[in-house]
């Protein structure tokens, strides 16, 4: 994944086959998570007998468009819930609930809001991700069905006794609109999106959001296998090997920082390699896995959110630890943190496999990471200021 170029970009990190033969199903549910491998329609992918049926989605390249696709598939899916489904699902736009519902806790440790995808009918199942596909573009939405299909591996293939790794929760804060002000939240365990999507100017912003992993990678057929941080390692790895030998001491005598996902954060910088030290080239790389996090969706929000932070580019300060080379083979990992005005991003490997061990797959340091994106200046979109969450573990934690 080379993600510096923005935009809804088509990569099919899943094949059609691998997709049409995935075989991991959401707990307690009875059709799987699947990865869209066309713009324009998501591929069904065959579990225990069911499957999803294919569904239209609309591709966009504007902010506007994205908003109103979005806002079209959360009130079709809003549509197939009961009354009592509808009151648990939507809350108020600024209720702070927002703010203490994700975590990289599992659900155990921290309720989630809205409804959990494995209370809820096929039907409904598939229009809730409906939703995501809307809001994200192709490659954020591989990445994340990616990321909930490895929960789901270790739920049914691991020593861990956490069942919960692989349900998934979505809410609304605010209704759905084209016009109003609202947000979308959506994960479970290694997963927290959190999309506020602003009508009038437009735009959408995805601070703050957890993306995490375990393991590293996972087969899914006929030998191939998946991994949901194959691009983010990768573009972490461009960024670093660009960087003269000069500038690679500098970032890794830095101070790496980790905040944890769903508390508050104090976005804190240290010592490490400044923005303003860096080309042209080298900028460009950076802001490239930067979009990782904050390229979720259309090719103009990530355009607009990147302006924001290339704007403050030269007094962000990035550090990193760990792995000098990209073999997962060796080490245990790397984390990095890139703190500025307009964005703070933590990685950060986890030491231990919490129990998740299965033969063969690397579940630990390279196959464990916990990250956050957060933006200093608009978390929520300034909608709500984010509330201590109950039960969060400091640093990211090593509960995963």
């Amino acid at each position: 994944m080379t993600s510096h170029l923005p935009g809804r970009r088509r990569l099919a990190l899943l094949t059609t086959a691998a997709v049409a033969a995935l075989s991991l199903t959401l707990a307690g549910c009875s059709a799987p998570v699947s990865a869209s491998t066309s713009p324009t329609t998501t591929t069904s992918a065959t579990a225990s007998g069911t499957a999803y049926d294919t569904v239209d989605a609309v591709a966009t390249s504007t902010t506007a468009e994205t908003i109103a696709a979005t806002a079209d598939a959360a009130n079709a899916f809003l549509a197939t819930l009961s009354d009592e489904q509808r009151a648990s699902v939507v809350y108020a736009f600024d209720d702070p609930t927002k703010t203490t519902s994700w975590t990289n806790f599992p659900i155990t440790f921290v309720q989630r809001a809205g409804l959990n995808l494995a209370d809820l009918t096929d039907e409904q199942q598939a229009a809730a991700l409906t939703v995501m596909q809307a809001l994200l573009s192709d490659e954020a939405y591989t990445t994340i069905a990616t990321i909930m299909n490895g929960d789901v591996y270790l739920v049914e293939n691991s020593t861990t006794t956490e069942a919960s790794l692989g349900q998934y929760y979505i809410a609304f804060f605010g209704d759905p609109s084209d016009t109003e002000n609202w947000a979308v939240q959506f994960g479970g365990h290694h997963l927290g999106i959190n999309a506020t999507l602003t009508a009038a100017d437009p735009a959408i912003t995805f601070a703050p959001t957890h993306l995490g992993v375990q393991p590293l990678a996972y087969p899914i057929a006929d030998g191939e296998t998946v991994g949901a941080f194959d691009g983010i390692y990768s573009d972490a790895f461009a960024f670093f090997t660009s960087l003269t030998a000069d500038q690679q001491s500098t970032l890794l005598a830095g101070d790496v920082t980790m905040c944890a996902p769903g508390d508050t954060c104090d976005f804190p910088v240290g010592a490490g390699l400044l923005g303003a030290d860096l080309t042209d080239e080298q900028r460009a790389l950076l802001l490239g896995l930067i979009a990782n996090w904050a390229g979720m969706a259309d090719e103009q929000s990530t355009a607009a959110t990147r302006a924001a932070i290339e704007a403050t580019l030269d007094s962000t300060v990035i550090a990193w630890t760990g792995a000098t080379e990209y073999d997962t083979t060796t080490g245990s990992g790397i984390s990095f943190s890139i703190s500025g005005p307009n964005v703070y991003i933590g990685f950060q490997a986890q030491e231990s496999s919490i129990d998740a061990d299965v033969a063969g797959l690397n579940t630990a340091g390279w196959g464990h990471v916990h990250t956050i994106y957060r933006d200093p200046s608009n978390d929520y979109a300034n909608s709500v200021e984010q509330q201590a969450g109950a039960g969060i573990g400091a640093g990211g934690g090593q509960r995963g």
